[in-house]
Protein backbone atom coordinates (compact mmCIF):
# COMPACT_ATOMS: atom_id res chain seq x y z
CA UNK A 1 0.00 0.00 0.00
CA UNK A 2 1.47 3.40 -0.61
CA UNK A 3 2.38 5.23 2.35
CA UNK A 4 2.50 9.21 2.90
CA UNK A 5 6.29 9.69 3.07
CA UNK A 6 7.02 13.39 3.05
CA UNK A 7 8.27 14.57 -0.62
CA UNK A 8 12.38 15.32 -0.46
CA UNK A 9 13.67 18.63 -1.45
CA UNK A 10 14.90 19.08 -5.26
CA UNK A 11 18.04 18.02 -4.69
CA UNK A 12 17.01 15.07 -2.81
CA UNK A 13 14.37 14.07 -5.50
CA UNK A 14 16.72 14.29 -8.21
CA UNK A 15 19.32 12.12 -6.44
CA UNK A 16 16.57 9.52 -5.55
CA UNK A 17 15.46 9.74 -9.45
CA UNK A 18 18.87 9.06 -10.41
CA UNK A 19 19.57 6.46 -7.72
CA UNK A 20 16.18 4.02 -9.14
CA UNK A 21 18.04 4.10 -12.73
CA UNK A 22 20.58 2.46 -10.74
CA UNK A 23 18.54 0.30 -8.46
CA UNK A 24 15.05 -0.14 -8.97
CA UNK A 25 12.50 0.51 -6.18
CA UNK A 26 14.53 3.15 -3.95
CA UNK A 27 12.53 6.14 -4.56
CA UNK A 28 9.18 3.87 -4.09
CA UNK A 29 10.93 2.89 -0.86
CA UNK A 30 11.37 6.31 0.16
CA UNK A 31 7.76 7.62 -0.34
CA UNK A 32 6.31 4.58 1.46
CA UNK A 33 5.22 2.04 -1.28
CA UNK A 34 7.26 -0.31 -0.16
CA UNK A 35 5.71 -3.53 -1.51
CA UNK A 36 5.89 -1.60 -5.12
CA UNK A 37 9.73 -1.25 -4.07
CA UNK A 38 10.68 -4.34 -2.66
CA UNK A 39 9.40 -6.28 -6.11
CA UNK A 40 11.08 -4.07 -8.32
CA UNK A 41 14.34 -3.76 -6.34
CA UNK A 42 14.03 -8.37 -6.27
CA UNK A 43 13.65 -7.93 -9.80
CA UNK A 44 16.47 -5.59 -10.64
CA UNK A 45 18.68 -7.87 -8.53
CA UNK A 46 17.57 -10.87 -9.95
CA UNK A 47 18.32 -9.50 -13.38
CA UNK A 48 21.45 -8.00 -12.46
CA UNK A 49 22.36 -11.00 -10.65
CA UNK A 50 21.71 -13.83 -13.40
CA UNK A 51 23.70 -11.54 -15.77
CA UNK A 52 26.49 -11.13 -13.67
CA UNK A 53 26.96 -14.77 -13.38
CA UNK A 54 26.18 -16.03 -16.77
CA UNK A 55 29.09 -13.52 -17.72
CA UNK A 56 31.48 -14.80 -14.90
CA UNK A 57 30.61 -18.56 -15.25
CA UNK A 58 29.65 -18.88 -18.31
CA UNK A 59 30.77 -16.81 -20.86
CA UNK A 60 31.51 -19.68 -23.71
CA UNK A 61 27.75 -20.19 -23.83
CA UNK A 62 26.38 -16.64 -24.08
CA UNK A 63 29.39 -16.21 -27.14
CA UNK A 64 28.07 -19.60 -28.21
CA UNK A 65 24.50 -17.96 -28.59
CA UNK A 66 25.66 -14.81 -29.78
CA UNK A 67 26.85 -16.13 -33.10
CA UNK A 68 22.81 -17.60 -33.28
CA UNK A 69 20.35 -15.04 -35.23
CA UNK A 70 17.61 -16.41 -33.43
CA UNK A 71 19.21 -15.53 -29.70
CA UNK A 72 20.78 -12.16 -31.23
CA UNK A 73 17.01 -11.38 -31.88
CA UNK A 74 16.61 -12.45 -28.70
CA UNK A 75 18.97 -10.09 -26.81
CA UNK A 76 18.10 -7.12 -29.26
CA UNK A 77 14.79 -7.25 -27.86
CA UNK A 78 15.86 -8.00 -24.26
CA UNK A 79 18.38 -4.70 -23.95
CA UNK A 80 15.70 -2.65 -25.72
CA UNK A 81 13.13 -4.12 -23.44
CA UNK A 82 15.50 -3.51 -20.02
CA UNK A 83 15.94 -0.13 -21.43
CA UNK A 84 12.09 1.24 -21.61
CA UNK A 85 11.68 -0.54 -18.25
CA UNK A 86 14.11 1.27 -16.42
CA UNK A 87 13.14 4.31 -18.23
CA UNK A 88 9.42 3.53 -16.93
CA UNK A 89 10.55 3.48 -13.40
CA UNK A 90 12.77 6.48 -13.96
CA UNK A 91 9.89 8.21 -15.01
CA UNK A 92 7.80 7.15 -12.63
CA UNK A 93 9.86 7.97 -9.54
CA UNK A 94 10.54 11.20 -10.60
CA UNK A 95 6.81 11.82 -10.44
CA UNK A 96 6.73 10.53 -6.62
CA UNK A 97 9.73 12.60 -4.97
CA UNK A 98 9.36 15.69 -7.21
CA UNK A 99 8.88 18.52 -4.74
CA UNK A 100 4.95 20.32 -5.38
CA UNK A 101 4.73 23.16 -6.69
CA UNK A 102 7.80 23.37 -8.65
CA UNK A 103 7.86 25.75 -11.18
CA UNK A 104 9.94 28.26 -13.61
CA UNK A 105 13.39 27.12 -14.02
CA UNK A 106 13.90 24.61 -11.51
CA UNK A 107 11.01 22.85 -13.00
CA UNK A 108 12.27 23.04 -16.57
CA UNK A 109 16.00 22.17 -15.08
CA UNK A 110 14.65 19.09 -13.47
CA UNK A 111 12.81 17.78 -16.61
CA UNK A 112 15.26 18.36 -18.27
CA UNK A 113 17.83 16.33 -15.85
CA UNK A 114 15.26 13.62 -15.77
CA UNK A 115 14.98 13.54 -20.06
CA UNK A 116 19.40 13.31 -19.48
CA UNK A 117 19.27 10.36 -17.80
CA UNK A 118 16.92 8.63 -19.82
CA UNK A 119 18.61 9.04 -22.51
CA UNK A 120 21.82 7.80 -20.80
CA UNK A 121 19.59 4.53 -19.96
CA UNK A 122 18.41 4.11 -23.18
CA UNK A 123 21.63 4.67 -25.15
CA UNK A 124 23.89 1.74 -24.55
CA UNK A 125 21.11 -0.82 -24.43
CA UNK A 126 19.95 0.83 -27.81
CA UNK A 127 23.87 0.01 -28.88
CA UNK A 128 23.76 -3.37 -27.46
CA UNK A 129 20.16 -4.15 -29.55
CA UNK A 130 22.03 -2.56 -32.86
CA UNK A 131 24.83 -4.35 -32.56
CA UNK A 132 23.04 -7.52 -32.01
CA UNK A 133 21.00 -6.78 -35.42
CA UNK A 134 24.18 -6.15 -36.84
CA UNK A 135 25.93 -9.57 -35.78
CA UNK A 136 22.14 -11.25 -36.94
CA UNK A 137 22.51 -9.68 -39.98
CA UNK A 138 26.64 -10.55 -40.23
CA UNK A 139 26.03 -14.63 -39.79
CA UNK A 140 23.20 -14.47 -41.79
CA UNK A 141 25.27 -13.21 -45.17
CA UNK A 142 28.34 -15.10 -44.24
CA UNK A 143 26.89 -18.59 -42.75
CA UNK A 144 24.92 -20.67 -44.26
CA UNK A 145 22.31 -23.37 -43.08
CA UNK A 146 23.87 -26.89 -43.71
CA UNK A 147 21.96 -29.11 -45.97
CA UNK A 148 22.32 -31.96 -43.58
CA UNK A 149 21.77 -32.04 -39.79
CA UNK A 150 24.62 -31.11 -37.48
CA UNK A 151 25.31 -33.20 -34.23
CA UNK A 152 24.77 -30.89 -31.38
CA UNK A 153 28.44 -31.87 -30.62
CA UNK A 154 30.18 -32.02 -33.73
CA UNK A 155 33.85 -32.57 -32.21
CA UNK A 156 32.22 -36.33 -30.89
CA UNK A 157 34.19 -38.91 -32.08
CA UNK A 158 36.72 -36.27 -34.17
CA UNK A 159 40.34 -35.53 -32.54
CA UNK A 160 40.76 -32.69 -34.95
CA UNK A 161 38.98 -30.10 -37.67
CA UNK A 162 41.09 -29.37 -40.71
CA UNK A 163 40.09 -26.06 -42.20
CA UNK A 164 41.37 -24.29 -45.16
CA UNK A 165 41.98 -21.16 -45.09
CA UNK A 166 42.89 -19.12 -48.47
CA UNK A 167 43.73 -15.85 -49.40
CA UNK A 168 42.17 -15.12 -52.60
CA UNK A 169 43.93 -11.71 -54.65
CA UNK A 170 41.60 -11.14 -57.42
CA UNK A 171 42.52 -8.02 -59.58
CA UNK A 172 40.55 -5.98 -62.35
CA UNK A 173 43.64 -6.85 -64.77
CA UNK A 174 42.90 -10.74 -64.94
CA UNK A 175 40.01 -13.12 -64.67
CA UNK A 176 39.20 -14.94 -61.56
CA UNK A 177 40.01 -15.44 -58.28
CA UNK A 178 44.12 -16.62 -57.48
CA UNK A 179 44.56 -18.38 -54.14
CA UNK A 180 48.02 -17.09 -53.38
CA UNK A 181 47.74 -18.32 -49.93
CA UNK A 182 46.84 -21.53 -48.87
CA UNK A 183 46.92 -22.76 -45.23
CA UNK A 184 45.55 -25.74 -43.40
CA UNK A 185 44.63 -25.07 -40.02
CA UNK A 186 44.56 -28.29 -38.17
CA UNK A 187 43.14 -27.90 -34.29
CA UNK A 188 43.18 -30.46 -31.69
CA UNK A 189 39.21 -30.39 -31.01
CA UNK A 190 40.55 -31.30 -26.86
CA UNK A 191 43.27 -28.92 -26.24
CA UNK A 192 42.52 -26.25 -29.00
CA UNK A 193 46.42 -26.77 -29.93
CA UNK A 194 46.76 -25.84 -33.69
CA UNK A 195 49.47 -26.68 -36.07
CA UNK A 196 49.54 -24.21 -39.15
CA UNK A 197 50.61 -26.19 -42.54
CA UNK A 198 51.39 -24.25 -45.38
CA UNK A 199 51.45 -24.76 -49.29
CA UNK A 200 53.35 -22.92 -51.62
CA UNK A 201 51.29 -21.04 -54.55
CA UNK A 202 53.87 -22.75 -56.80
CA UNK A 203 53.80 -26.08 -56.02
CA UNK A 204 53.73 -28.41 -59.10
CA UNK A 205 52.31 -31.64 -60.61
CA UNK A 206 50.01 -31.70 -57.51
CA UNK A 207 47.96 -35.05 -57.54
CA UNK A 208 44.49 -34.54 -57.94
CA UNK A 209 41.44 -36.29 -56.20
CA UNK A 210 39.70 -39.58 -57.93
CA UNK A 211 37.02 -38.44 -60.14
CA UNK A 212 37.11 -36.28 -63.00
CA UNK A 213 39.92 -33.86 -62.20
CA UNK A 214 42.19 -36.87 -61.62
CA UNK A 215 40.87 -38.39 -65.56
CA UNK A 216 41.83 -35.21 -67.05
CA UNK A 217 45.11 -34.86 -65.03
CA UNK A 218 46.52 -38.52 -64.49
CA UNK A 219 50.05 -37.12 -63.26
CA UNK A 220 49.62 -34.13 -61.43
CA UNK A 221 47.32 -30.83 -61.97
CA UNK A 222 48.48 -29.33 -65.77
CA UNK A 223 46.36 -26.44 -65.77
CA UNK A 224 46.03 -24.82 -69.39
CA UNK A 225 49.61 -24.25 -71.02
CA UNK A 226 51.14 -22.13 -72.87
CA UNK A 227 48.42 -19.76 -70.93
CA UNK A 228 49.22 -20.94 -67.44
CA UNK A 229 52.43 -22.31 -65.41
CA UNK A 230 49.99 -25.11 -63.91
CA UNK A 231 50.69 -24.91 -60.30
CA UNK A 232 48.75 -24.68 -57.12
CA UNK A 233 47.41 -21.52 -56.89
CA UNK A 234 45.43 -22.34 -60.02
CA UNK A 235 43.37 -24.98 -58.98
CA UNK A 236 40.27 -22.86 -57.86
CA UNK A 237 39.81 -20.72 -60.74
CA UNK A 238 40.07 -23.94 -62.85
CA UNK A 239 37.46 -25.62 -61.26
CA UNK A 240 35.12 -22.39 -61.66
CA UNK A 241 36.19 -22.49 -65.51
CA UNK A 242 35.35 -25.86 -66.00
CA UNK A 243 32.11 -27.44 -64.34
CA UNK A 244 33.10 -30.57 -65.96
CA UNK A 245 35.81 -31.57 -63.31
CA UNK A 246 33.60 -31.02 -60.21
CA UNK A 247 30.05 -32.33 -61.73
CA UNK A 248 27.09 -31.57 -59.60
CA UNK A 249 28.19 -28.50 -57.92
CA UNK A 250 26.89 -25.35 -58.65
CA UNK A 251 29.02 -21.50 -59.44
CA UNK A 252 31.20 -20.47 -56.95
CA UNK A 253 31.14 -23.66 -54.68
CA UNK A 254 33.41 -25.95 -57.70
CA UNK A 255 36.53 -24.14 -56.66
CA UNK A 256 36.45 -24.06 -53.05
CA UNK A 257 35.52 -28.05 -53.29
CA UNK A 258 38.24 -29.00 -55.72
CA UNK A 259 40.43 -27.30 -53.75
CA UNK A 260 39.92 -28.71 -50.31
CA UNK A 261 39.92 -32.09 -52.05
CA UNK A 262 43.30 -31.39 -53.62
CA UNK A 263 44.99 -29.78 -50.58
CA UNK A 264 43.62 -32.63 -48.43
CA UNK A 265 45.17 -35.42 -50.36
CA UNK A 266 48.35 -33.65 -50.59
CA UNK A 267 48.47 -33.31 -46.29
CA UNK A 268 47.13 -36.34 -45.67
CA UNK A 269 44.04 -35.02 -44.13
CA UNK A 270 40.39 -34.21 -44.67
CA UNK A 271 39.70 -31.15 -45.44
CA UNK A 272 36.23 -30.69 -44.02
CA UNK A 273 36.07 -26.76 -44.57
CA UNK A 274 37.57 -23.71 -45.90
CA UNK A 275 37.10 -19.87 -45.12
CA UNK A 276 39.03 -17.30 -48.23
CA UNK A 277 39.40 -13.59 -47.34
CA UNK A 278 39.60 -11.09 -50.08
CA UNK A 279 43.40 -9.49 -49.74
CA UNK A 280 41.87 -6.35 -50.31
CA UNK A 281 39.39 -6.93 -47.22
CA UNK A 282 41.38 -8.00 -45.13
CA UNK A 283 43.24 -4.81 -44.77
CA UNK A 284 40.04 -3.74 -44.15
CA UNK A 285 39.55 -5.72 -41.49
CA UNK A 286 42.62 -5.06 -39.79
CA UNK A 287 42.23 -1.27 -40.09
CA UNK A 288 38.44 -1.53 -38.41
CA UNK A 289 40.70 -3.61 -35.04
CA UNK A 290 42.74 -0.84 -35.25
CA UNK A 291 46.34 -2.15 -36.67
CA UNK A 292 47.95 -5.22 -35.84
CA UNK A 293 51.28 -5.56 -33.79
CA UNK A 294 53.94 -7.65 -35.40
CA UNK A 295 57.45 -7.87 -35.10
CA UNK A 296 59.35 -6.68 -38.65
CA UNK A 297 62.64 -8.98 -38.54
CA UNK A 298 63.56 -6.70 -41.52
CA UNK A 299 62.66 -3.72 -43.52
CA UNK A 300 60.18 -4.70 -46.08
CA UNK A 301 59.74 -3.19 -49.30
CA UNK A 302 55.75 -2.66 -50.32
CA UNK A 303 53.44 -1.14 -52.88
CA UNK A 304 53.36 -2.21 -56.40
CA UNK A 305 56.11 0.42 -57.38
CA UNK A 306 58.06 -0.22 -54.15
CA UNK A 307 56.10 3.05 -52.90
CA UNK A 308 57.27 3.05 -49.17
CA UNK A 309 59.17 0.61 -46.71
CA UNK A 310 58.50 -1.37 -43.71
CA UNK A 311 61.44 -0.31 -41.24
CA UNK A 312 62.16 -3.25 -39.47
CA UNK A 313 61.23 -3.63 -35.30
CA UNK A 314 57.71 -3.97 -33.04
CA UNK A 315 55.19 -2.08 -34.53
CA UNK A 316 51.41 -1.73 -35.19
CA UNK A 317 50.57 -1.74 -39.02
CA UNK A 318 48.18 -0.09 -40.30
CA UNK A 319 45.53 -2.45 -43.04
CA UNK A 320 47.77 -1.53 -46.06
CA UNK A 321 50.48 -2.20 -44.36
CA UNK A 322 49.35 -5.36 -43.03
CA UNK A 323 48.72 -6.27 -46.52
CA UNK A 324 52.10 -5.64 -47.78
CA UNK A 325 53.61 -7.26 -44.56
CA UNK A 326 51.89 -10.45 -45.81
CA UNK A 327 52.04 -10.27 -49.38
CA UNK A 328 55.53 -8.39 -50.33
CA UNK A 329 58.36 -10.68 -51.64
CA UNK A 330 60.75 -7.93 -53.01
CA UNK A 331 64.04 -8.59 -52.75
CA UNK A 332 62.81 -11.63 -50.64
CA UNK A 333 60.70 -15.14 -52.09
CA UNK A 334 57.11 -16.49 -51.93
CA UNK A 335 58.61 -18.76 -48.79
CA UNK A 336 59.43 -16.28 -46.75
CA UNK A 337 56.13 -14.48 -47.24
CA UNK A 338 54.58 -17.28 -45.92
CA UNK A 339 56.06 -17.43 -42.92
CA UNK A 340 55.70 -13.54 -42.25
CA UNK A 341 51.52 -14.84 -43.52
CA UNK A 342 51.33 -17.37 -40.23
CA UNK A 343 52.39 -14.39 -37.75
CA UNK A 344 50.26 -12.21 -38.96
CA UNK A 345 47.70 -14.37 -38.30
CA UNK A 346 49.17 -15.53 -35.43
CA UNK A 347 49.04 -12.04 -34.25
CA UNK A 348 45.48 -11.60 -35.32
CA UNK A 349 44.11 -14.13 -33.08
CA UNK A 350 45.86 -13.22 -30.30
CA UNK A 351 45.05 -9.40 -30.27
CA UNK A 352 41.16 -9.84 -31.48
CA UNK A 353 40.30 -9.04 -27.80
CA UNK A 354 36.40 -8.71 -26.80
CA UNK A 355 37.08 -5.41 -26.04
CA UNK A 356 38.15 -4.66 -29.19
CA UNK A 357 36.04 -6.00 -31.18
CA UNK A 358 33.62 -4.95 -29.78
CA UNK A 359 35.02 -0.96 -29.85
CA UNK A 360 35.26 -1.67 -33.75
CA UNK A 361 32.51 -3.83 -33.99
CA UNK A 362 30.31 -1.85 -36.43
CA UNK A 363 33.07 -1.39 -38.51
CA UNK A 364 34.86 -4.84 -38.49
CA UNK A 365 31.38 -6.49 -39.50
CA UNK A 366 31.36 -4.22 -42.39
CA UNK A 367 34.97 -5.31 -43.91
CA UNK A 368 34.31 -8.75 -43.10
CA UNK A 369 31.08 -9.30 -44.96
CA UNK A 370 32.40 -8.26 -47.99
CA UNK A 371 35.75 -9.91 -47.19
CA UNK A 372 34.93 -13.31 -46.30
CA UNK A 373 33.51 -16.64 -47.78
CA UNK A 374 33.09 -19.90 -45.89
CA UNK A 375 31.24 -23.41 -46.04
CA UNK A 376 31.30 -23.33 -42.69
CA UNK A 377 27.78 -24.46 -41.68
CA UNK A 378 25.90 -21.86 -39.51
CA UNK A 379 24.86 -25.01 -36.77
CA UNK A 380 28.45 -25.43 -36.09
CA UNK A 381 29.40 -21.85 -34.93
CA UNK A 382 28.15 -22.54 -30.93
CA UNK A 383 31.01 -25.06 -30.94
CA UNK A 384 33.11 -23.46 -33.34
CA UNK A 385 33.21 -20.68 -30.86
CA UNK A 386 33.71 -22.88 -28.01
CA UNK A 387 37.12 -24.18 -29.62
CA UNK A 388 38.05 -20.61 -30.40
CA UNK A 389 38.60 -19.62 -27.05
CA UNK A 390 40.94 -22.88 -26.82
CA UNK A 391 42.84 -21.85 -30.09
CA UNK A 392 43.65 -18.29 -28.57
CA UNK A 393 45.28 -19.66 -25.34
CA UNK A 394 46.91 -22.40 -27.00
CA UNK A 395 49.83 -23.14 -28.79
CA UNK A 396 49.93 -22.48 -32.62
CA UNK A 397 52.97 -23.90 -35.08
CA UNK A 398 53.46 -23.31 -37.99
CA UNK A 399 55.08 -25.99 -40.79
CA UNK A 400 55.44 -24.95 -44.32
CA UNK A 401 56.72 -27.07 -47.25
CA UNK A 402 58.83 -25.22 -48.77
CA UNK A 403 62.48 -25.18 -49.63
CA UNK A 404 65.00 -27.01 -49.01
CA UNK A 405 62.42 -29.11 -47.18
CA UNK A 406 60.39 -29.57 -50.53
CA UNK A 407 61.20 -28.73 -54.06
CA UNK A 408 58.00 -27.27 -55.50
CA UNK A 409 59.04 -28.01 -59.02
CA UNK A 410 59.54 -31.33 -58.34
CA UNK A 411 57.61 -32.00 -54.97
CA UNK A 412 57.89 -35.37 -52.85
CA UNK A 413 54.72 -35.71 -51.89
CA UNK A 414 55.17 -38.86 -49.45
CA UNK A 415 57.56 -36.65 -47.81
CA UNK A 416 54.66 -34.08 -47.33
CA UNK A 417 52.43 -36.76 -46.09
CA UNK A 418 54.63 -38.07 -43.84
CA UNK A 419 55.69 -34.65 -41.66
CA UNK A 420 52.24 -33.69 -41.53
CA UNK A 421 51.48 -37.09 -39.86
CA UNK A 422 54.23 -36.17 -37.41
CA UNK A 423 53.59 -32.98 -36.56
CA UNK A 424 49.51 -33.49 -35.96
CA UNK A 425 50.30 -36.52 -34.09
CA UNK A 426 53.16 -35.17 -31.91
CA UNK A 427 50.42 -32.17 -31.12
CA UNK A 428 47.88 -34.63 -30.44
CA UNK A 429 49.49 -35.92 -27.81
CA UNK A 430 50.24 -32.85 -25.70
CA UNK A 431 53.53 -32.76 -25.81
CA UNK A 432 54.56 -30.31 -22.66
CA UNK A 433 55.52 -26.55 -23.60
CA UNK A 434 59.29 -27.32 -22.18
CA UNK A 435 59.76 -29.46 -24.99
CA UNK A 436 62.62 -28.32 -27.33
CA UNK A 437 61.97 -25.36 -30.36
CA UNK A 438 63.80 -24.30 -33.07
CA UNK A 439 62.95 -20.83 -34.07
CA UNK A 440 64.44 -19.78 -37.71
CA UNK A 441 66.37 -16.92 -38.12
CA UNK A 442 65.38 -13.74 -39.21
CA UNK A 443 64.84 -13.18 -43.02
CA UNK A 444 68.09 -11.18 -44.63
CA UNK A 445 67.56 -7.25 -44.92
CA UNK A 446 67.30 -6.25 -48.55
CA UNK A 447 71.00 -6.63 -49.50
CA UNK A 448 72.30 -8.35 -47.19
CA UNK A 449 74.00 -12.08 -46.92
CA UNK A 450 71.57 -15.09 -46.97
CA UNK A 451 71.07 -16.25 -43.70
CA UNK A 452 72.36 -20.19 -42.70
CA UNK A 453 70.42 -23.15 -43.26
CA UNK A 454 68.48 -23.95 -40.37
CA UNK A 455 69.74 -27.20 -38.28
CA UNK A 456 69.52 -30.14 -39.88
CA UNK A 457 68.45 -28.69 -43.17
CA UNK A 458 71.16 -29.47 -45.96
CA UNK A 459 73.43 -26.69 -47.70
CA UNK A 460 72.62 -26.09 -50.80
CA UNK A 461 71.65 -28.83 -53.35
CA UNK A 462 69.30 -31.34 -52.29
CA UNK A 463 66.01 -30.67 -52.70
CA UNK A 464 67.19 -27.02 -51.72
CA UNK A 465 68.94 -26.87 -55.00
CA UNK A 466 68.62 -22.87 -56.27
CA UNK A 467 66.52 -22.12 -52.93
CA UNK A 468 66.36 -18.15 -53.35
CA UNK A 469 68.12 -16.34 -50.94
CA UNK A 470 66.87 -16.23 -47.17
CA UNK A 471 64.85 -19.55 -48.01
CA UNK A 472 67.39 -21.92 -45.95
CA UNK A 473 66.13 -20.00 -42.65
CA UNK A 474 62.58 -21.41 -42.59
CA UNK A 475 61.79 -24.59 -40.54
CA UNK A 476 61.15 -27.88 -41.41
CA UNK A 477 59.33 -29.05 -38.47
CA UNK A 478 56.63 -27.39 -36.82
CA UNK A 479 57.75 -24.56 -34.33
CA UNK A 480 55.94 -22.43 -32.10
CA UNK A 481 54.50 -18.99 -34.03
CA UNK A 482 54.57 -17.00 -30.13
CA UNK A 483 58.83 -18.20 -30.57
CA UNK A 484 59.51 -17.57 -33.99
CA UNK A 485 56.93 -14.07 -34.93
CA UNK A 486 58.90 -12.53 -31.84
Amino acid sequence: MAGNGGRPGVGSGLALTFGSAVLWGLAHLRTGRHRTGALLMATYLTLVTVSAAALLTARSFLLSLAVQPGWLAVFGAGALLFALATVAVVIRSYQLVRPRPLAGAAHYLSAAAVGLLCVLVVAPMAYAARLAYVSQGLVASIFGLSPTPVPADPWKGRERINVLLVGGDAHPSRAGVRTDSMTVASVDTRTGRTVLLGLPRNLQRVPMPVGPARDRFPYGFGGEPPLTPAILNEVWQYAEDHPEVVPGVADGERGPALLKKTVGGVLGLDVSHYAMVDMQGFARIVDALGGVRVTVRAPIVYGRRDEGLIPAGTRTLSGEEALWYGRSRTYTSDYVRMSRQKCLMNALVKQADPVTVVRSFERLASATANAVSTDIPREMLPALVALAGKVRTARIESLQFVPPLIDTSDPDYDLIKKKVTAAVEERSAARPATAARRSPAPTAAPGTPAAAPAPGAPAGGGSGAGTPPGVSALPQEAVSLDDTCG
